[in-house]
């Protein structure tokens, strides 16, 4: 625990942002170069694929990878981000369990709303099962908005009849669009990434007019969740989202889901993204690591081709 690297993150982050709103591709540009600031591990071999009807990143140990499969769905309010700004979490989870790993480039708000990103996660796990995986070999993992859709294609394999993946994880989940959590007002100015106006603005992008009072928008309060596989939750105390987090474990465990809800002390949003630079976040993704290893059941190494 370094007090000191905290400080130093949450200093570094606070970087003044250019006056008033910036454009779609601006915002999009300034994500990406901030995580291309994130350590990538080595250690692992990447390749560009298609799962469904996406592209996709496979991301592979460089030995023999052990046979199950992590899909991975990055971060960015629904609006940003790529597989390769998620590359430092998606190869810390690679490496430090030695399966594979899929993160699917799906569509983007504001040209590509609500329920855009659902359904392409769907279509990426649809394929995954059709490939010959089974579904005890794969577990869903994501960050912030990926964290939301880690639950959300689930809800939606669940509707469309499709058996439950082994395992959620999810780092700082987005997880309530109704944005009704105390922490979105304990945590305003403390969270060093977020304002309510920019979740807003993002927001608007992604729901485009929907209301968000339903369950593929807030799950965290609107979700039925019975027969989910369990999920840990991993998020820090200061996010204005903590709350999604806090209450989608109580959520879980009234729905008889098998729930780990694991906050860190006075760091940020997705704050497992600075592995290699921040303690803490070198220690969850070993407990999130962890956890796949338990729940992800392996028959063998051999995979068949799923892109």
């Amino acid at each position: 625990m370094s007090r000191q690297q905290r400080a130093e993150i949450d200093a570094m982050v606070r970087q003044p942002n250019p006056e008033g709103p910036r454009s779609v591709e601006e915002l999009r540009a300034g994500f990406r170069a901030m995580m291309g600031e994130m350590i990538v591990p080595a250690g692992i071999r990447t390749r560009t694929t298609t799962l469904g009807d996406r592209p996709a990143v496979l991301v592979e140990p460089a030995g023999t990878p052990k046979g199950g499969t992590i899909l991975y769905f990055h971060g960015g309010s629904y609006v940003v981000g790529s597989p390769e700004t998620a590359m430092s979490l998606t190869g810390n989870l690679v490496t430090k369990t030695g399966f594979r790993a899929f993160s699917l480039d799906y569509r983007l708000a504001p040209q590509y709303p609500f329920p855009a990103a659902i359904e392409d996660g769907l279509s990426a796990y649809r394929a995954l099962l059709d490939s010959g995986e089974d579904p005890s070999a794969i577990a869903f993992a994501g960050d912030s908005a990926g964290g939301g859709l880690t639950v959300t294609t689930c809800l939606a394999a669940r509707d469309a009849g499709l058996p439950m993946p082994s395992a959620i994880v999810a780092f700082s989940p987005g997880l309530d669009m109704t944005r009704k959590g105390e922490s979105m007002d304990t945590k305003a100015g403390i969270d060093p990434f977020f304002t309510r106006e920019g979740l807003e603005r993002t927001g608007t992008m992604y729901l485009a007019g929907q209301d968000p009072h339903q369950p593929m928008l807030s799950p965290a309060i609107l979700a039925d969740l019975t027969g989910f596989p369990p999920i840990l939750l991993q998020a820090g105390t200061n996010e204005m989202l903590l709350d999604d987090s806090t209450r989608m474990a109580t959520h879980a465990r009234e729905a008889g889901v098998d729930v780990i809800l694991d906050i860190t002390a006075d760091v940020p949003h997705v704050f497992q993204a600075f592995a290699g630079v921040l303690d803490e976040a070198d220690e969850a993704l070993e407990r999130a690591a962890l956890f796949l290893s338990q729940h992800i059941r392996t028959k063998g190494t051999a995979h068949t081709s799923a892109g």
